[in-house]
């Protein structure tokens, strides 16, 4: 019966992060945010591309999925396999946000669904991952990268020291960052990739007046 009941709640976390926030905000508005800017269907192509209130409900929405899905399964899922169920909703809720069903499959790269699920499963975590996210964002101005070497970061943070299921997950999530920012990590090979000019605190700070 219990797997019946796992296999139903990875689905409904997969089915709640299919729920893309720009794409069901965009529709709201008359735009489809695939087919302006990067054609990435998350909170920084939102940002650039509607305006920064659009870009805040969108990761509103994307980070509440994440949050509900965790929180879904803490409420059904007791007893000593509780936080492996957990964490897999997380997943399961961050592959929908990259494959939404609802979308044709085409979504955004997953970062804000996994803070949202972290913020319930394993808060701690947040720490090293948005501090690392911050520094690097405000150093270089790439969002990209800076949301790359936040998973990273969390990859390292389950490993010292944790138990086997926290450091597979920071494993996977880690590797469905990098997969899904692949396009910014070639860009930024080739010279190419956006920055956020207005994060780069530092940068500006050293400019003449």
């Amino acid at each position: 019966m219990w797997m019946w009941i796992a296999c139903a709640l990875l689905v409904a976390a997969y089915l709640l992060g299919s729920l893309s926030g720009s794409l069901l905000l965009g529709r709201l508005r008359g735009v489809d945010i695939r087919t302006l800017g990067s054609g990435n269907a998350g909170g920084t192509n939102a940002l650039r591309t509607q305006g920064w209130r659009f870009a805040l409900g969108v990761v509103l929405v994307d980070v509440g999925k994440g949050a509900l899905a965790a929180w879904l399964a803490t409420r059904v899922m007791p007893g000593p396999t509780h936080a492996t169920w957990i964490f897999a909703a997380v997943l399961a809720a961050v592959a929908g946000h990259v494959w939404p069903v609802f979308h044709g499959f085409r979504g955004g790269k997953g970062a804000a669904t996994l803070v949202g699920g972290l913020a319930v499963a394993w808060p701690q975590a947040l720490v090293p991952v948005l501090a690392v996210w911050a520094v690097c964002l405000v150093l270089t101005g790439y969002v990209g990268l800076s949301t790359v070497l936040a998973g990273l970061a969390l990859a390292a943070y389950a490993a010292f020291p944790t138990d086997a299921v926290r450091f597979g997950f920071g494993l996977v999530a880690a590797a469905l960052l990098v997969y899904t920012h692949r396009g910014n990590l070639q860009r930024l090979r080739a010279g190419t990739e956006p920055r956020f000019e207005r994060a780069r605190l530092f940068h500006r700070a050293r400019r003449p007046t």
